[in-house]
């Protein structure tokens, strides 16, 4: 399996943050010096052809004789990365543009501690820091020529991840940017690396950690690494090894610079000679002048990250019993009362008392079942309650889904832990599996011994948790195998509990695995035996092939790598560190990737299912109350400095991009946008002006209503604005409760088998393919005047800006960066341009893109402006996906009306249904007329359109039996596939069409479609109002009012 990389828009503008800083530095790449080749010794003479060669500091290091024959003047020469010649007022004039952008704090100095500036970049885990820093070295290189870059990490964790990270990305990199970045681990002891750094004229990167860092590179150090890099060494010419590398005036990366502030690891830095600094952290500890932040909750919001959810703990006592009750779940059917599995103990006299779990059901009595054990006296069952998961007994007692009451010892506890981990990872699985994606759970331990042991003989047995594990998946994945032969339930099958586990940890000189450990003041391991195993394994571990699917470590190993298909993390160990929390959940938040390789983000799955698809299970040692709270401080600790209130103050002045331009918010324009908020009770009415939940509801379900037409060209800006405001709520909202009763079956009932809902199924269930039959000349017209008149690609400017300190100031204005006047500005756009040398297929990607012939679009690009294809120079990336963008949305409109459907003999089958499992009881609306008993909805029943609708369905005497159809029920279109929301079967007679197809929207009149979107309902609308001769209609309604008054005036028009 190999990773597949795509451009993002955000970690391309984190990149184009970073880059456009410098604007107005040119181009200059290939700078060269005469390096200094050191003290040339006569042992270092050899003959080569007949010629007396001396060995340059490339080639003393030449394992042959052969391998020295290059040029004296190639030897000779050294390549370093240019000066800086834009002043330091330009560069801050750069910054403060790139913040206004960005809407971050704006920086009144340059900070210059570290080079010419010092950057801080913000990216929360998880979303790809490492890849953009990647990238970022490209860009650079590519706008300015600069190609000598050293990466500094705090640990050879992050070290080795980096270094992976530098690996599989080299193809990718390749394709875009032509060429490959040469990097290397730094090693005192192979210093031959230093001289191919300065030597090679590419993009070249040395990797160095902050341990070796902060013992080989202090300065009069008494190490011997120290008198290594500080002396002059007889093996390489004499030379400070030090001074070969400050040659090169490199640009310093700090990717976690927050564990390197230290004043001895600062000042070895300076030693570098560095250009200019970039820091690279989710959790930015000292401030440098920030130019982008995407924090945990802009992940969050912009799904880059998975949701997580909880499972938490608690031991508890009732009135001082010993014994033992843990409620591991509430299990829910419709087809009998809700039954609670508990973990009891049991008397058996003739094998002593054992830990069973059972299903219980109310007036169940623990006394009479546990075999007349005195402890459980008065415990029989009163109430089983799924919504709120709570078990109560008769003697008044309650016990919640999670709880773990009586004389619980440590054993017991990681029984629990280890059950659960189990049973979350079984419960996503299947679904998983059917999507192409493989199901990871990692344990976290503090012993090793505690999964493995050796015995007298050296071979490995299993230790205590081993065993446990062993013990528990048997019982567990019993209840998950059924006869019906899948190809899950082949894969379930054929894998053997022995090799479904392993352990990553450090190695010995014997072999044997060994508990990693950890110098003094440190918090992870430095073992590189173990990151080897965990990173070189990467990729394996993503394979169905591979049957490990539990991955053991230690919890010294738990920074610097992770697996974006880790959907469980277990602790068996109690983490009483906050930042341990969140380093510990950091190893599961990447989203996963399928079996190609690919990400399963909003692009490949759309927005509704990122994270339905993508959730992390933590199964905490600690209640789930005491853990999320200590997370979230953590969190919100973290925080880059959001404002709290939606006043007119914070939207005046705020920079947006409109068609590839920076403009101002002014006074008028901020105060609509208020109004807006205030009118759909956007802000709270207690004078703080803190966004709402109504807001953040409506934004997750399209619902929002349209901008007063004067801001409406501002849409997108303006509520990535909005979405800028700190709301605590959203906290919550990331992390949810494990411990909540999920509904695992939904099967199909009573109504899917009434003959008026087969009927309706009978029309629906095919699987269609179209054809488009449209004027070429008139796709191209269009799209040449759409471009033409729409596209835009950013352009290298010069802007000088000239400011003065406001005559009165407040605190607030100072805090928000407000505290000068208007800048005036004088913008100059940079005329000669040093472009890509990359030859781009750009005709063959956009044809491959659109779906259309190389002929059509090499006659689009002809026709459009010269200005506008002048704009691919600056930037093809960018230019390519605007033009493909563009000629999709003409695509849509002019392939509407004129697309055909062709029915197959493929129909979906009934289980389609029942497919997506597992979702929470508060998600769920119980139906009377629906073809499942639990309608799982978009939202509540006090906001959602979705649900009201359904409960509207459900009360309306017309209507015999609906479907929410799931989402992998689709109809093809030429803009990507589209899913409607129900199917309605009426009673004959009561209405003029009796089968209805529905999706549902906010409001009729708020109804503000993208052209590609409009064209997957326009899609639809002709297959089963035209094309299709069965008795079926579509449309799309707001409610079921809405649905009757349309239904009259729907004409089934079907085209012969």
């Amino acid at each position: 399996m190999k990773f597949n990389f795509k451009i993002q828009q955000y970690q391309t503008d984190a990149v184009n943050s970073v880059v456009n800083c410098f604007k107005g530095q040119p181009y200059i790449d290939n700078v060269s010096y005469r390096r200094d080749l050191g003290r040339l010794a006569k042992k270092n003479k050899t003959m080569v052809e007949g010629e007396e060669i001396v060995y340059s500091q490339t080639s003393v290091f030449r394992e042959s004789v052969k391998e020295a024959n290059i040029t004296n003047d190639f030897s000779e020469s050294g390549f370093k990365n240019e000066n800086l010649l834009i002043s330091s007022d330009i560069i801050l004039t750069n910054i403060k543009e790139v913040q206004q952008n960005n809407n971050v704090m704006i920086s009144d100095t340059l900070v210059d501690s570290m080079g010419a500036c010092s950057l801080d970049i913000e990216m929360e885990t998880g979303t790809g820091k490492t890849y953009v820093y990647i990238k970022t070295m490209f860009e650079l290189n590519k706008r300015y020529g600069w190609s000598k870059f050293i990466v500094v990490v705090p640990s050879i964790a992050i070290r080795e991840g980096v270094k992976k990270s530098f690996e599989i990305t080299q193809d990718h990199f390749m394709e875009y940017y032509g060429k490959k970045a040469e990097f290397f681990v730094y090693n005192s002891s192979n210093l031959n690396q230093l001289d191919s750094f300065s030597s090679n004229a590419g993009i070249n990167v040395m990797i160095i950690n902050m341990q070796a860092f902060n013992t080989s590179m202090k300065e009069g150090g008494k190490s011997k690494e120290a008198r290594i890099i500080y002396s002059k060494r007889d093996e390489f010419g004499s030379r400070r090894p030090i001074d070969v590398i400050k040659a090169n005036n490199p640009i310093i990366i700090l990717d976690e610079p927050q564990k390197m502030g230290g004043k001895a690891t600062q000042k070895a830095l300076k030693n570098f000679n560095p250009l200019f600094t970039l820091n690279y952290s989710a959790t930015h500890a000292k401030r440098h002048n920030l130019v982008y932040a995407l924090d945990a909750v802009d992940a969050y919001n912009q799904h880059l990250v998975k949701k997580i959810e909880v499972k938490g703990f608690q031991v508890k006592n009732f009135r001082g019993t010993d014994h033992y009750l843990y409620l591991e779940d509430i299990i829910i059917s419709p087809k009998h009362a809700p039954k609670a599995r508990i973990e009891y103990e049991k008397d058996y006299t003739t094998k002593g008392i054992n830990h069973e779990s059972r299903i219980f059901n109310v007036d169940d009595n623990l006394y009479e079942i546990s075999n007349n054990m005195e402890q459980y006296k008065g415990y029989r069952i009163s109430e089983i309650d799924p919504i709120a998961g709570t078990v109560t007994f008769t003697n008044g007692e309650v016990i919640y889904r999670g709880d773990v009451v009586g004389d619980v010892s440590e054993k017991d506890m990681r029984r629990v832990q280890i059950k659960e981990t189990i049973k979350s990872h079984l419960e996503k699985e299947e679904e998983l599996f059917n999507r192409g994606i493989k199901t990871l759970s990692l344990f976290f331990i503090d012993e090793v011994a505690k999964y493995r042991q050796y015995n007298e003989d050296g071979e490995e047995i299993l230790g205590e948790y081993g065993q446990i594990f062993e013990q528990e998946y048997n019982d567990v994945v019993k209840e998950y195998i059924t006869e019906i032969e899948t190809p899950y339930q082949k894969y379930l099958k054929d894998i053997a509990v022995k090799d479904t586990h392993k352990g990553y940890f450090s190695i010995d000189k014997k072999g044997h695995a060994i508990d990693s450990k950890i110098k003094r003041g440190a918090d992870f391991s430095d073992d590189i035996s173990a990151y080897d195993l965990i990173l070189k394994n990467k990729e394996r571990l993503l394979s169905f092939d591979e049957p490990t699917r539990f991955i053991f470590s230690h919890s010294a190993l738990r920074e610097g790598w992770d697996n974006p298909n880790v959907f469980q993390i277990c602790t068996l160990k109690h983490s009483d560190s906050t930042t341990g929390k969140r380093q510990e959940v950091g190893r599961g938040l990447r989203l996963c990737v399928n079996q190609d390789g690919f990400r399963m983000d909003e692009q490949s799955v759309g927005k509704s299912l990122v994270h339905k698809i993508n959730k992390l299970t933590v199964i905490a040692s600690e209640s789930y109350k005491d853990f999320v709270t200590d997370l979230q401080r953590q969190i919100r600790t973290d925080l880059y400095d959001r404002p709290r209130q939606a006043s007119v103050d914070y939207f005046m002045g705020k920079t947006i991009m409109v068609n590839g331009n920076a403009e101002k918010l002014d006074k008028q324009q901020a105060t609509m946008v208020y109004q807006y908020l205030t009118k759909n009770d956007y802000v709270t009415m207690d004078g703080n002006d803190n966004i709402t939940a109504k807001y953040h509801w409506d934004l997750k379900h399209d619902q929002l209503p349209p901008l007063p037409e004067r801001i409406a060209v501002y849409v997108d800006e303006i509520h990535k604005l909005i979405q800028s405001i700190f709301d605590e709520k959203i906290l919550d909202d990331m992390i949810e409760n494990g411990n909540e009763t999920k509904v695992l079956n939904n099967d199909l009932n009573d109504n899917f088998y009434k003959k008026e809902f087969q009927t309706l199924w009978g029309y629906i269930n095919h699987k269609y393919a179209y054809t488009v039959s449209f004027d070429s000349d008139e796709l191209i017209k269009n799209a040449v005047a759409a471009i033409n008149a729409e596209l835009y690609v950013s352009t290298l400017q010069y802007t000088t800006s000239r400011s003065e300190q406001k005559d009165t100031l407040s605190a607030e204005e100072v805090k928000s960066g407000n505290s000068f006047k208007a800048a005036k500005s004088d913008t100059t756009e940079i005329k000669h341009v040093e472009t890509s040398q990359i030859k781009y297929d750009l005709v063959g990607k956009v044809a491959e893109a659109t779906v259309l012939t190389r002929r059509t679009i090499a006659a689009i690009l002809k026709s459009i402006r010269k200005d506008k294809f002048d704009m691919y120079a600056y930037n093809p990336e960018e230019f390519i996906t605007k033009v493909i963008r563009l000629i999709k949305e003409q695509k849509a409109i002019i392939t509407v009306n004129n697309i055909s459907y062709n029915q197959l003999d493929d129909k979906y089958e009934d289980d389609i249904f029942t497919a997506e499992k597992h979702t929470t009881i508060d998600k769920a609306f119980k139906a009377e007329k629906h073809i499942q008993p639990y309608v799982f909805t978009d939202g509540n029943a006090d906001k959602s359109v979705e649900r009201k609708f359904a409960e509207e369905l459900d009360g309306a005497e017309d209507v015999c039996a609906y479907a929410k159809l799931p989402k992998k029920f689709s109809i093809p279109t030429p803009v990507g596939n589209y899913s409607p929301d129900w199917a309605i079967a009426f009673k004959e007679g009561t209405v003029k069409h009796i089968y209805f197809v529905a999706e549902t929207k906010g409001t009729m009149e708020s109804l503000q479609l993208r052209p590609i979107e409009k064209a997957k309902i326009m899609c639809a609308r002709k297959l089963f109002n035209e094309i299709s001769t069965d008795n079926v209609v579509y449309h799309d309604v707001d409610s079921y009012q809405s649905l009757l008054n349309i239904m009259p005036t729907i004409e089934k028009n079907v085209t012969k």
